[in-house]
């Protein structure tokens, strides 16, 4: 799973979720891709879910592109804890993703074997997404 290895901080506060990625909105790698239709954290875990989704239906072959980095630590206390003694050791890594931004870029396939495989990958996913195509030929 994707961790970053060295932070500024260990702990970060949770932040707003609120407007659209202006940043990483654009198709930039591939042909075909996938897009946050709300906002939401995305886990490590998720992201690798996607990841051997993608992988295993495209049977190895065309590239893909992870266009998401986890570099957000979440925070938990230990269970049965009382309250107070401060914050919570970091449990896992989270990706901020707003509404608009592309999560996966495929290239080196075909439109019906990319529609298919982003099919199967945004049901791993927490939040609405769509397919996106830059293929000239294509009537999305």
């Amino acid at each position: 799973m994707l961790s970053p290895k060295k932070t500024k901080y260990r702990k970060f506060h949770r932040g707003r979720l609120k407007g659209h990625a202006t940043k990483g909105s654009a198709l930039a790698f591939g042909r075909y891709g996938i897009q946050a239709l709300t906002s939401s954290w995305i886990t490590s875990r998720q992201i690798e879910s996607v990841r051997r989704v993608i992988v295993r239906h495209l049977k190895r072959g065309g590239k893909l592109w992870i266009r998401i980095f986890p570099d957000k630590a979440v925070t938990a206390k230990p269970l049965e804890t009382r309250m107070g003694s401060g914050k919570g050791s970091p449990e896992h890594w989270i990706a901020v993703v707003k509404s608009g931004h592309i999560l996966f870029e495929i290239d080196g396939v075909s439109l019906e074997l990319a529609k298919e495989a982003v099919k199967l990958a945004i049901y791993k996913l927490p939040i609405k997404c769509k397919f996106l195509s830059n293929d000239e030929f294509a009537k999305d």
